[in-house]
């Protein structure tokens, strides 16, 4: 549940109104944010153990209940569902709770991760899970969910249960295995575009809260690089085995830090004279599920990539000739084949 673009000041209040709407207010008495369940017969209000919020009628009914509206964060038992909301958006930054750059998507067989930027009409896909069910049917719910692994309970499963429409086929998507009771665990997008859950461990007195699964993950033995992520090396950089090594210029690859952008363009118009530099050896992170267009030629590539105002750059195969326009740049993806090339869009 998130509350966007109206961040409440010290002294604001949360109040349950006798009509049974909850409201939160700032100091000022403006209202930010509230649940719209006035007169809807709304008796009370709960706080459940596994941190649904609910507003319920007087035969027990839930009016309202915050697990409807999922931010950027699942709590056991809370699901994605075909016809409710199908997906997480991240914060803006782990200080800013406004809507972020990443998406969590439920969609037809798989879930999927986007990222949006300003110069594509869509978010640009940078990860897609592994379908589900039979292939047939698409996912109705994707439930995160927590169960002992057998009758002793040494072990935890924590991940999705999901059942398909037009399909009787069901079942479960184990994401991690907790060696102790992981009951209260959460899943969160975060504002990097990563995929984290969280287990609490009761039995601990200090750093109870374990990262307990990561998607992109330099300590797994998953081939789920975090050079995979749009922004691990920034706005531009080269990544090889989770580091950010090279910042590609114009002169060359020189060491890489926070201050690598990629160049100034000139304003975009018919017939503005851009450029290229060439980085050999490198793949864009869209590349994991596109290879672009083609086959075409180089030169018709770039003459693409010049024609758009909003091409950053492309990436070509040579030995495939696919051409990638990139929107952004962000992290490039060092690979072994110097027939995969990426030009940099400078100006002329």
């Amino acid at each position: 549940m998130r509350i966007v673009g109206k961040p409440v000041h010290e002294n604001a209040t949360l109040s349950f109104q006798r009509d049974g709407n909850l409201i939160l207010a700032d100091f000022d008495g403006t209202i930010a944010w509230q649940t719209g369940t006035a007169n809807q017969g709304v008796v009370g209000l709960d706080l459940l153990p596994n941190g649904n919020m609910v507003l319920y009628d007087k035969r027990g009914k839930f009016i309202w209940q915050s697990f409807d509206h999922p931010a950027d964060t699942l709590l056991v038992g809370q699901s994605l569902r075909s016809n409710g909301p199908n997906r997480l958006v991240s914060r803006a930054s782990t200080m800013d709770g406004s809507l972020g750059a990443y998406s969590f998507v439920m969609e037809q067989r798989y879930w999927a991760l986007y990222y949006k930027v300003k110069n594509s009409p869509k978010p640009l896909l940078y990860y897609k899970s592994d379908e589900f069910g039979d292939g047939r049917g698409s996912l109705a719910n994707l439930n995160f969910y927590c169960q002992p692994e057998n009758e002793q309970a040494y072990a935890f499963e924590v991940g999705f249960t999901y059942d398909m429409n037009s399909s009787p086929s069901s079942g479960s998507y184990i994401l991690t295995r907790p060696k102790y009771n992981s009951t209260y665990s959460m899943l969160r997008l975060e504002s990097d575009g990563n995929l984290r859950i969280y287990t609490y461990n009761e039995h601990v007195d200090w750093g109870a809260w374990d990262v307990t699964f990561k998607l992109f993950d330099r300590d797994s033995n998953r081939e789920i690089s975090e050079c995979k992520l749009p922004q691990r090396c920034g706005s531009l950089g080269v990544c090889e085995d989770n580091q950010c090594v090279a910042c590609p210029r114009p002169q060359g690859l020189f060491g890489w830090s926070k201050s690598c952008s990629p160049p100034a363009l000139p304003p975009c118009k018919r017939g503005a004279k851009v450029d290229y530099y060439k980085v050999v050896g490198v793949e864009h992170f869209l590349n994991g599920y596109s290879e672009g267009e083609g086959p075409m030629k180089l030169v018709d590539c770039r003459n693409k990539c010049s024609n758009d105002c909003g091409c950053l750059g492309f990436f070509y195969k040579e030995e495939s000739s696919k051409c990638l326009l990139a929107p952004v740049l962000g992290t490039l993806v060092e690979v072994s084949s110097s027939s995969h090339v990426g030009y940099i869009k400078m100006s002329k």
